[in-house]
């Protein structure tokens, strides 16, 4: 019997994409531990912490009134005053609801966005290292991501040198990530009015402000949004916030975007022909989340903290590794070029980053290659995940590495 061959022509957009480097490590974690590898897993930025009661309470009453049809695609009212309410109480800014519109996610906000304002050839400037999603989302509305290297000598945080050589007529946004995935960098009040004095000279350039850990922040720290310092570019940006990192929300699929009405306006028109509203019953959700209150996170993110300190920490004395200790997020994002060219026991030699990579998971702990965020050689490791399961995961790194001749 013979096989024909798939008539299907696959479009240029979606063949300039891929499936997410981050889903792709998880899976491959997955079925090593379903073939009963002992695999300590560090890839994903999930919390390991429950929805808070009050949430879940919220939905379940939601279904008993009957909230269980479609919903407006801008988001419910209730839910879009929620978040006017939320930017005004917890980070001093001032937002009319019908600048909010609510999507399936704040990914689905960064996309709806590039979707009403790209056009072929326009490019987006795009801090490295980013989260995958950034330049994806770009390259699938046909812009062009134009890549600005922040490494860790620069504590991978943009410059305002960099941002100011980096934009030409064609620059339609910049993207700026705060706290940062997978850097764990976070910028402060004159770093960001640095960078929005470069912007004031170039008003056609756009600015999405990824905020999503915005409460996942260490040693005090306290969040600064861009328009906390420079209230006079609300005009052109694009504020993106969700529930998936504060509340530990990620299967409700709830993000936010908060802007000019135009841009809203045009991100709703986009959803309205690719998903419409989002689910009643996880608006009804956000709404519990977003007006009650904050109390909860404080010892999640000290637990956060005491497991970025043990990581850090015994990461920080192995010879070939360097890396800074992040101020906020999930993630402690490592140099390994110091591994390059060295030997395992078995003989191989570790020739890049991904052999370092692969050389981790058969040493037990699965990461993410730096490659997957724009800048090697690097690996990402999570610590939402369990303090001893952290430990466990540093222990195993070092011993791997001392092996190494």
């Amino acid at each position: 019997m013979s096989v024909s061959k798939s008539t299907i022509q696959l479009s240029d957009r979606v063949q300039r994409v891929a499936m997410s480097p981050n889903a792709a490590a998880k899976q491959l974690t997955n079925s090593l531990k379903e073939a009963g590898v002992d695999i300590v897993d560090l890839t994903t930025g999930e919390p390991d912490f429950d929805t808070p009661e009050h949430i879940k309470q919220a939905a379940y009453a939601a279904i008993e009134r009957g909230e269980t049809k479609y919903t407006p695609t801008p988001g419910i009212k209730p839910l879009r005053q929620a978040v006017q309410r939320k930017l005004q109480r917890e980070n001093g800014l001032a937002f009319d609801a019908e600048n909010i519109v609510i999507a399936n996610g704040a990914k689905q906000i960064i996309f709806n966005a590039f979707a009403a304002t790209l056009n072929d050839g326009d490019e987006v400037l795009v801090p490295v290292p980013y989260w995958p999603t950034f330049p994806d989302s770009v390259r699938f509305n046909g812009g062009t991501p134009i890549f600005l290297n922040c490494t860790l000598d620069q504590q991978y945080k943009l410059t305002p040198s960099q941002l100011e050589q980096a934009i030409t007529a064609k620059t339609r946004w910049l993207i700026l990530n705060n706290p940062g995935n997978p850097s764990g960098a976070v910028y402060n009040a004159s770093e960001l009015a640095a960078l929005a004095e470069v912007l004031r000279r170039h008003p056609q350039v756009l600015i999405l402000l990824d905020e999503l850990y915005e409460h996942v922040l260490f040693d005090g720290r306290e969040h600064l949004s861009l328009l906390n310092i420079a209230d006079d570019l609300r005009e052109r940006t694009l504020l993106v916030g969700g529930v998936s990192k504060t509340y530990a929300m990620t299967g409700w699929r709830i993000g936010y975007g908060a802007g000019p009405k135009v841009l809203t306006q045009a991100m709703a028109v986009v959803q309205s022909q690719n998903s419409s509203g989002a689910s009643s019953v996880s608006q009804a959700a956000a709404v519990a989340a977003f007006d009650g209150g904050l109390e909860f996170i404080k010892p999640q993110v000290a637990a956060y903290q005491a497991r970025r300190d043990v990581l850090v920490d015994r990461l920080q004395q192995v010879e070939g590794l360097r890396l800074l200790r992040p101020e906020g997020a999930f993630f402690v994002f490592i140099n390994c070029e110091g591994l390059i060219g060295r030997q395992r026991a078995d003989g191989k030699l570790i020739t890049s980053e991904q052999d370092v990579v692969d050389f981790m998971l058969e040493s037990g702990v699965s990461g993410v290659a730096g490659s997957a965020f724009g800048l090697s050689p690097y690996f990402r490791l999570s610590i939402a995940t369990d303090l001893a399961t952290v430990d466990e995961a540093g222990k195993r790194i070092a011993a791997a590495c001392h092996s190494l001749n």
